[in-house]
């Protein structure tokens, strides 16, 4: 277990952030402090609902939720239902939450939050990244008051999943992305580089279903919409952990390994907008700006049996 985490979750609550919420909230060592919401796998307002069902779910209840102000930064919202149900949540329809979202802005809530915590917040982002890039706007010294920044997005030596060359969550809002990873903080970028090697089966999962965790057997139950989207998209009933490896990540960064290198955003290519692109691993010339931290390679099978026992 790595060393203790102070949690700022920035997210679009579908299942696989669903799945993240519910590790992280299992790892003794990571305290979640806040959370905002964005528009990305569903609608912000439907994420932050969903947000504050999973946190009552995991027996983190107060908890407050806040909502981007607007849409993404330069292009239209269009969220996943197919991936993740009309619900966001696999059509499992989970009761409204007690409490219902703030009313202060997410960026407001990431600027006030990281101003007390200053140098221990980390920030986890398993959404499009405007509410980050809200927040910059806000409060350029962001940067050298957050401990550390984890990012689940981008492809950079690998090929994409919403076209040949971008990863959903970067894709969404570019513009945002560029902002944020040329901001000169600690960040970590977990992209379809290493959570495409973070594959779920069902019958690696089937111990959920017969748990006695009311946590398991909601987890259980999301997958199986999930397991049959990825059914129908690659053809095998299994599903990629994307979301909940950038949490255990978070927990324990020596789960991966890691390239540091610039990475830039492409913002104007017709076919390439929203590809993320990094020095290459020979070491030849590529964008310039600070170096982040690029996951490259992970141990799947240490992270999914910890997710597994965490959830369970």
């Amino acid at each position: 277990m790595g060393e203790a985490v102070n949690l700022l979750i920035d997210c679009d609550t579908g299942i696989d952030d669903a799945l993240a919420i519910l590790y992280l909230a299992r790892q003794s060592n990571v305290r979640i402090i806040a959370a905002g919401s964005v528009h990305g796998n569903v609608s912000a307002q439907l994420g932050a609902i969903n947000t504050l069902r999973v946190f009552e779910l995991a027996g983190l209840g107060n908890i407050d939720v806040a909502l981007v102000a607007d849409g993404w930064l330069a292009q239209e919202t269009n969220p996943a239902e197919e991936v993740h149900g009309r619900d966001g949540l696999g059509e499992t329809n989970l009761p409204m939450p007690r409490r219902r979202p703030s009313k202060e802005a997410a960026a407001a809530q990431m600027v006030r939050v990281v101003h007390e915590h200053p140098g221990t917040l980390t920030i986890l982002a398993t959404a499009p990244l405007t509410n980050l890039a809200i927040a910059l706007l806000l409060d350029p010294e962001l940067p050298r008051l957050v401990h550390r920044v984890v990012v689940m997005g981008g492809a950079v030596y690998c090929p994409g999943n919403v076209t040949m060359d971008a990863e959903a969550n970067i894709w969404s809002d570019p513009e945002a992305a560029d902002l944020v990873f040329t901001a000169g903080w600690p960040i970590t970028l977990v992209g379809l580089d290493v959570t495409m090697k973070a594959v779920l089966k069902p019958e690696d999962a089937g111990l959920l279903a017969d748990t006695d965790s009311s946590v398991g057997r909601f987890a259980w139950a999301i997958l199986q919409h999930y397991f049959e989207f990825h059914a129908r998209y690659y053809g095998e009933r299994l599903c990629h952990l994307h979301d909940p490896l950038a949490a255990g990540i978070v927990a324990d960064p020596s789960l991966a390994t890691y390239r540091s290198t610039p990475v830039r955003v492409e913002l104007r290519g017709v076919l390439t907008r929203g590809s993320t692109r990094g020095n290459p691993p020979w070491n030849a010339a590529g964008p310039e700006g600070p170096p982040i931290s690029v996951a490259t390679e992970v141990d799947a099978d240490r992270f999914r049996a910890a997710f597994l026992r965490a959830l369970t």
